[in-house]
């Protein structure tokens, strides 16, 4: 017990004695997000995906987050989400599909941004075998005022 307790007030002495970290206001900041879900027969299939940035004078701060999830009752279901990050562009895609013999859903989620724009595409597609596919589209696009 007497161990935790040392433990306990050293956390405590280190968490006190460090210095303050005040927030930045933003000079131009945005967000983005866009999401959408699928489904046929016994499929569905969903994705999502977000971006901000927050330029300072000290620089351009940017985060980026994005999944999804597919399900089917007999069939495959997958899904993967790939972020890539190169210097201040940050890039993010999922893709999320079920097929159930010829029965499927799917779902795609591009977003990105590059410290100065921010953009988020989803793509949902849902087919049953001698019907008409249904398809939708949602875009979103900021582009951050200069300084």
């Amino acid at each position: 017990m007497k161990h935790l307790n040392f433990i306990a007030a050293a956390a405590i002495a280190l968490l006190t004695s460090s210095s303050a970290v005040f927030a930045e206001e933003c000079d131009a900041a945005g967000t983005v997000g866009t999401g959408g879900s699928a489904s046929a027969g016994g499929t569905s299939a969903s994705s999502v995906g977000t971006a901000g940035s927050c330029r300072t004078d000290g620089g351009t701060t940017s985060s980026i987050g994005s999944g999804g999830s597919a399900a089917t009752i007999d069939g495959k279901a997958q899904s993967k989400t790939h972020i890539n990050d190169n210097g201040d562009k940050l890039k993010a895609q999922t893709k999320a599909q079920a097929v159930d013999q010829g029965t499927f859903s799917k779902s795609r989620t591009k977003t990105s941004t590059d410290g100065s724009a921010l953009e988020s595409t989803t793509r949902t597609m849902s087919h049953v075998p001698g019907q008409k596919p249904v398809k939708n589209t949602t875009r979103q696009k900021i582009i951050l005022p200069e300084q």
